[in-house]
This record gives C-alpha cells, sequence and structure tokens, in this order.
C-alpha cells in the first residue's frame, strides 16, 4: 500500500453493495479500507469489515460515525436515503468528500445534497456502472435521430431492491427527455392498467421487474411501425457498481467542493 493511499470508509458495510466495495478497495492499491459503518442494532457491529467475503481487513464494523469519518478521506454510501443524509451531515463537519451511490431520495433530500457539495466533493449517480454510463451518452444519440419514436425503458432488478424505478432506469428517461426538450416530470407514464386508451406520441414509459437475484437489467426501447430499436445493458455482479465507485472516490481526491456525476468522472460530458 502506498503511503498516499486514499483512505475509504463504507457505509452499510454489510449491505450487498458494501461487501462488494470493501472487496473492491482490498483488491485496489491506491486505496485502503479505513472504516466500515453499520446502524447500532446490525449484527455485524463488532466484527472484521470483510467477514463475509473471506476477507481479513483489521478493520471492525462500527456505528461511530465520527470516529470512522475523522480517519478517512471519503465515503461511500450505497445505503437508505435517510442514513446517507445523517452520513452526509457528518461528512460536511468533517470536510469528508462522498460518493453516493443511493437511490430513492425525495426532493427535499436531493437539495440537501446539493448543499453539501457546497462544502465538500459530491459525486452523486444513479449508478456507477462505466458500461451504464456510456449507455447514457449512447441514449442521447438515439434520442436525437430517433425523435419521434415511441419510447419506453424496462428495468429488471433483485427481490430487495425498496424503489421503482431504479435510479438508473429515471436517468435514463432524464437523459432522453432532456435531448427531446420534455420535461420527465410531465411525459412519463408509470405502469399501465385498465383501459388507457392509446399511446400518447410524446410520453416516456416504464416498466418494472422485481425477481430473484437479478443485479440490473435495462433496456431503452425506440419503436415505430417496422422496426425498434433497443439500447440494453446487463449487470451480472456488483462488482461492476463497485469498482466504478472506488475510481470516482480516487477521481474525486482532486476537487474538495462541488457537485459531480460519472459523467464528470468519465469525461463524457461535452
Amino acid at each position: 500500500m502506498s503511503e498516499s493511499a486514499l483512505k475509504i470508509a463504507i457505509a452499510g458495510a454489510n449491505g450487498r453493495m458494501g461487501r462488494a466495495l470493501i472487496e473492491a478497495i482490498e483488491h485496489n492499491p491506491n486505496c485502503v479500507l479505513s472504516g466500515a459503518l453499520e446502524h447500532d442494532q446490525s449484527p455485524a457491529i463488532g466484527l472484521d469489515a470483510g467477514f463475509t467475503v473471506g476477507l481479513k481487513t483489521g478493520i471492525t464494523i462500527s456505528h461511530d460515525a465520527i470516529k470512522v469519518l475523522s480517519e478517512s478521506d471519503v465515503l461511500i454510501d450505497f445505503s437508505r436515503p435517510a442514513s446517507t443524509l445523517n452520513y452526509l451531515m457528518t461528512c460536511e463537519k468533517l470536510s469528508v468528500n462522498a460518493i453516493i451511490g443511493t437511490t430513492g431520495f425525495d426532493e427535499a433530500g436531493k437539495a440537501k445534497i446539493v448543499s453539501a457539495a457546497e462544502k465538500i466533493g459530491v459525486v452523486f449517480a444513479p449508478n456507477f456502472s462505466i458500461g451504464v454510463n456510456l449507455t447514457f451518452a449512447l441514449l442521447q444519440t438515439a434520442a436525437r435521430i430517433l425523435n419521434d419514436y415511441d419510447i419506453e425503458i424496462i428495468e429488471a432488478h433483485h427481490r430487495h431492491k425498496v424503489d421503482a424505478p431504479s435510479g438508473t432506469a429515471l436517468r435514463m428517461g432524464e437523459v432522453i427527455a432532456e435531448t427531446l426538450g420534455r420535461d420527465l416530470r410531465k411525459c412519463a407514464v408509470y405502469g399501465r392498467e385498465g383501459h388507457t386508451g392509446e399511446r400518447k406520441a410524446d410520453t416516456i414509459g416504464f416498466s418494472t421487474i422485481r425477481a430473484g437475484d437479478i443485479v440490473g437489467d435495462h433496456t431503452a426501447l425506440f419503436a415505430t411501425d417496422g422496426e425498434r430499436v433497443e439500447i440494453t445493458h446487463k449487470a451480472s455482479s456488483r462488482a461492476t457498481f463497485a469498482n466504478g465507485a472506488v475510481r470516482a472516490a480516487l477521481w474525486l481526491r482532486q476537487h474538495h467542493q462541488g457537485l459531480f456525476d460519472m459523467q464528470d468522472v468519465l469525461g463524457l460530458k461535452p
């Protein structure tokens, strides 16, 4: 490990993404696990952070956010909105940067993230996969050319996911709507049932699947008479999100203030 290795703390360390993040950090020579956080009722409190993935990290899972973050350069958080916002307040106080992969924030929650980014560096993205973020760029091109096609977004995730549609599906819709000069809040249709009438031409439809252990599948469908174009991304492992989040954390060390997303990290913005 280099003396200049980035010190990364993980929130939700005993969750599915937390475990993937711990593995990603342990295998990256440019960073080191500096802390692992869980809620105070978690049965994992006091255990080694790598216990579920067969690693001995020497880092004990804790619920003391002030202690953990005071020893860290950046927090990576893929937990839940309320927890993320609480940790973010501590990050602000201690001048610790934050990588936020949590989804399901309401407008008030998003406003708190924007406010925090006035004091610390924040990368806030619905998906940290490099492939997904390339997909966002492809969707801009598709929407520009296929601007009069019917557009539907279909997403599938594991049974444990608590928000729908996924943050990634919503971002796909936002990218397409922005390219077409539409407001997604006005043109989105979330599921259909009963006698719905004919499809309105300027709508963007969303369909959601929750089943089994699906890591994450997303498809944007552009259809017209005689043909359809599908742009699909399928994730088979959470490692892709974890590696992207670690990459974002390393990139963010050069930024001590401001709100960014993975398009900034990957240099995909024009």
